[in-house]
């Protein structure tokens, strides 16, 4: 496991410009002119010239150098990193640690990709997503994440009663959040015995228990605290961040949904903060599938372990809930993102800039990421 100081410390970091293509299919269109629209559109929101870019954070988009090179930019921090969701939130750790290094003052994080057009499918005969240590699976039928998660869930199902019907609670909160969000993908609400009839893809996962994978790009910028104070919009400061990881043993689905590392990152996340569960106004749980959601409350301590399913039946996790939940739709409605949209979801909930499904009075949002790389981040509106 990664572990870090959990002393509370002075938030060096923060968001100051955030901003994204249109999501859904984008044909005539290839990963370099949605990433650069995404990038052209931080620097506006935040103010900044991009001369005061000096680091560049590349995920997913084919080429670092090809991306540097169309945007005009010789950065004097560099990283790329694979195309798996799990890195969206260690791609925003690098950028903070390095701020606090001093190694680099401005960094921009791009994300974009265009699976939607490519056909990318995750998983099935040929497949080359991740690592490639589940190819040794596939003879038994586990030839995608999917099927990972849904014998996850079967196994969440055994140990502690919970039930399709809970699980499709996620599905149809979401969705109704994302009938509020004008760039959302999938907007048209549907109702818990809609979620139940809507077809199996891999017992007991639905249709509807799966992210939408789409067109798309998403850009980040991060600067020191000083440079923020005076720029276009309020900074978002970086409370707390902490990552834990999982690899020993990780062909198999874990037996545990993650809990340790969630507990780890949760806590030490808090712990730098200086925040507790209770002070959250909204969280964003990276959703590529509805059991994620359910193992992420659990493994952060968001109710207790082995109760997800009817906590989420009351209601929690709705606007009006007690931890209103991506509330921009997530990947399950408005976009599979892999993290970014969840993360610019929370900077724009604390500016106060979602509208009608704005949460009120947000001051505090956490973003949990349960994986075998599991990621913490809690957003805040004033610096600690």
């Amino acid at each position: 496991m990664v572990r870090i100081d959990t002393k509370k410390t002075p938030s060096v970091a923060a968001v100051v410009g955030v901003g994204n293509t249109v999501f859904g299919k984008a044909p005539g269109n290839d990963a370099y002119d949605l990433t650069l629209t995404a990038f052209y559109n931080a620097l506006a929101d935040s103010g900044l010239d991009k001369s005061e870019i000096d680091g560049i954070v590349i995920h997913r988009s084919p080429d670092y150098q090809r991306f540097c090179e169309l945007a005009d930019i010789n950065p004097k921090l560099l990283g790329t990193f694979p195309a798996q969701g799990r890195m969206s939130g260690v791609c925003i750790g690098l950028a903070v640690a390095a701020i606090a290094a001093g190694v680099a003052k401005t960094v921009a994080l791009v994300y974009g990709n265009v699976g939607r057009t490519a056909g990318q499918m995750y998983g099935g005969e040929g497949d080359s997503y991740g690592s490639g240590g589940g190819a040794q699976l596939f003879p038994y039928g586990m030839t995608s994440p999917g099927a990972a998660h849904a014998i996850m869930f079967r196994r969440h199902m055994h140990e502690y009663g919970t039930t399709p019907e809970q699980l499709g609670e996620v599905a149809v909160t979401f969705r109704k959040h994302a009938s509020l969000n004008p760039n959302a993908v999938m907007r048209t609400p549907f109702t818990l015995d809609e979620y139940l009839a809507s077809r199996y893809i891999c017992d007991p996962l639905h249709l509807l228990d799966y992210c939408l994978i789409n067109d798309g790009a998403i850009a980040m910028i991060i600067t020191s605290v000083e440079r923020a104070k005076d720029l276009a919009k309020p900074p978002v400061y970086i409370r707390g961040y902490s990552q834990a990881t999982a690899f020993a043993d990780s062909t198999m689905p874990p037996a545990d949904f993650w809990y340790e590392q969630c507990d780890l990152a949760g806590r030490e996340a808090h712990a730098m903060a200086g925040t507790s569960h209770a002070d959250m106004n909204a969280l964003m749980i990276y959703d590529n599938f509805t059991p994620t959601v359910l193992f992420s409350l659990e493994g952060f301590g968001y109710c207790p372990r082995g109760e997800s399913g009817p906590w989420v039946k009351e209601g929690n996790l709705a606007l009006d809930g007690r931890y209103p939940t991506n509330t921009c739709g997530g990947h399950l409605s408005e976009s599979y993102m892999q993290g970014w949209a969840l993360n610019v979801e929370a900077v724009r909930q604390i500016r106060g800039e979602c509208d009608a499904r704005q949460v009120s009075d947000t001051k505090l949002v956490h973003f949990l990421s349960a994986a075998p790389v599991t990621t913490s981040i809690i957003y805040g509106a004033e610096r600690q």
